[in-house]
């Protein structure tokens, strides 16, 4: 399967709010590396429009569904300038009109000051500068939200948007507390003010700092990745089930157990 002309289809298949066959489907040969050679191609065009990339998001950030979705590690695509969004006061107002069925996951967001040195939680916060609690916001350009790994890589891991909230930044005397903390918050996610799902940073590979180790290792083992560097955004996978939305709905994450400002976001 062609990479540059399967990129063009699923730009325009975005583009259009259509939905097109997941390339597991129509090939059975379809692996790893044609994904991630697919998703190349889509950086590359947004790249040639004037985009920048931001940083990589993950998923299938549970170890548990790896053997099922035959993995040895999770995954990742790219993030843009014109796709992430800080929430001003912990609030934000995202249009969705011209997404196709977009979900909302509540995610743990860090900015890397350094290149991670070490595989534990301790080594990638020595490598933060600040971590917020964020809304990945997700769009599937397959029927029913079926697909397998290859092409969630390949449709640029469905990354839509990301809603940071307030930064906390992390301080060399606060890292025990958190790499302490991280595995074992709670988040409530609300919608218009109901409960909607409770998750645990444990559902990011038992912790969202293990999350960025483990996504550093597994860049690195690959010859066609850019390294995680300095300034890169991480967001590090949906701490509950993926929720489909609706315009005119208002989603709030908290956590407990944690010291992480709470995020809103209303769509329009």
């Amino acid at each position: 399967m062609d990479a540059r002309l399967l990129a063009d289809e699923l730009a325009r298949a975005f583009a259009s709010r259509q939905t097109i066959t997941p390339p597991s489907v129509r090939d059975a040969a379809f692996d790893l590396t044609t994904a991630y050679a697919v998703e190349r191609e889509l950086v590359r065009m947004r790249r040639d429009l004037g985009r920048k990339t931001v940083g990589r998001k993950v998923g299938f950030a549970n170890k548990a569904v790896w053997r099922v979705m035959k993995l040895d590690t999770l995954v990742w695509a790219s993030m843009y300038d014109d796709t992430v969004q800080f929430a001003s006061g912990g609030r934000a107002t995202l249009s969705i009109a011209k997404m196709i069925a977009p979900k909302i996951e509540p995610e743990i967001v860090f900015k890397l000051k350094t290149a991670v040195g070490g595989d534990s939680a301790e080594a990638v916060l020595a490598a933060t500068e600040w971590v917020a609690l964020g809304f990945e916001i997700i769009d599937a350009p397959y029927p029913d939200w079926k697909f397998q790994p290859v092409d969630f890589v390949a449709a640029d891991g469905l990354h839509a948007a990301l809603l940071v909230g307030e930064p906390r930044v992390v301080t060399p005397d606060a890292i025990p507390t958190l790499a302490e903390q991280l595995p074992k918050f709670k988040v409530k996610l609300s919608r218009n003010g109901e409960l909607v799902e409770e998750g645990s940073g444990r559902n990011s590979l038992r912790s969202p700092a293990l999350c960025v180790a483990e996504l550093a290792s597994a860049i690195a083992r690959r010859g066609d990745q850019e390294p995680l560097s300095a300034g890169e955004l991480i967001s590090t996978g949906t701490l509950t089930e993926s929720q489909l939305m609706t315009p005119g709905e208002t989603w709030t994450a908290e956590v407990e157990g944690i010291e992480l400002a709470p995020v809103t976001v209303t769509l329009i």
